[in-house]
């Protein structure tokens, strides 16, 4: 999978998960063993939101910043499953650079950051509402599986994925989202979204997907993909 800020090439590192590692060094000819990866528990939601299911999360006082905490566990080892959050400004980007993932972890604007889990999780997003474009009104959280056209790999070889939405100041659980329906079809997952309605900000429990990988979805939202 390539890098898509700028125009650079990149190439997949182990920013990923974290928690995915490769067993040792091996010398040229040696059989390299299967990645071993470590499965983690998911959380118990609080506030969960059925699938389609939009919730409003801003409710009196206005929310100064927001995280998304993402996890998920796989069946299949050769499955590298990535994190994305594409920036919308009437559905599409503002630029190209306005979306964030391994290889480019923070906005233009500094508003959105992401980083690997130092806790339950697997991946967070942090999102800074005092300091986000207002131009724009959506963030879509996407899964991605790295070179899963070439390797055909698809969702069905996924479980246990799910988003909770924090309160970015206090920690406090919001709502989330434990995704049940996994596809073979599937490369690319949409699996929540947050977006403001009428000034208030509101999330949207997706967990649909398409045949895509990182390069089709930046195409899809907008970006120029070189």
């Amino acid at each position: 999978m390539g890098g898509y800020a700028s125009g650079q090439q990149q190439t997949m590192g182990g920013y990923a998960s974290g928690q995915q590692q490769t067993m040792g060094a091996y010398s040229s000819g040696q059989q390299q063993p299967a990645r071993v990866i470590a499965r983690i528990t998911p959380p118990r939601i609080e506030n969960p939101a059925l699938k389609g299911q939009k919730i409003l999360i801003e409710k009196g006082e206005s929310l100064k910043s927001l995280k998304a905490c993402i996890g998920w566990n796989v069946n299949n080892p050769e499955c590298d499953v990535d994190v994305s959050a594409f920036l919308l400004s009437g559905g599409r980007v503002p630029g190209d650079d306005w979306f964030v993932f391994y290889s480019q972890p923070q906005s233009p604007d500094k508003s959105v950051n992401l980083s690997v889990s130092g806790g339950q999780d697997r991946q967070r997003i942090s999102i800074d509402l005092t300091m986000l474009n207002p131009a724009v009104d959506k963030i879509v959280f996407v899964l991605t599986i790295n070179e899963a056209l070439e390797k055909r790999l698809n969702f069905s070889m996924v479980s246990d994925a799910y988003i909770r939405i924090l309160d970015g100041v206090s920690d406090r659980e919001l709502t989330g989202f434990m995704m049940d329906e996994y596809y073979e079809n599937v490369t690319s997952m949409m699996i929540g979204e947050l977006y403001r309605h009428n000034g208030l900000w509101k999330f949207n429990a997706v967990g649909n997907g398409v045949a895509k990988d990182l390069a089709g979805l930046c195409g899809m939202y907008g970006v120029q993909v070189d």
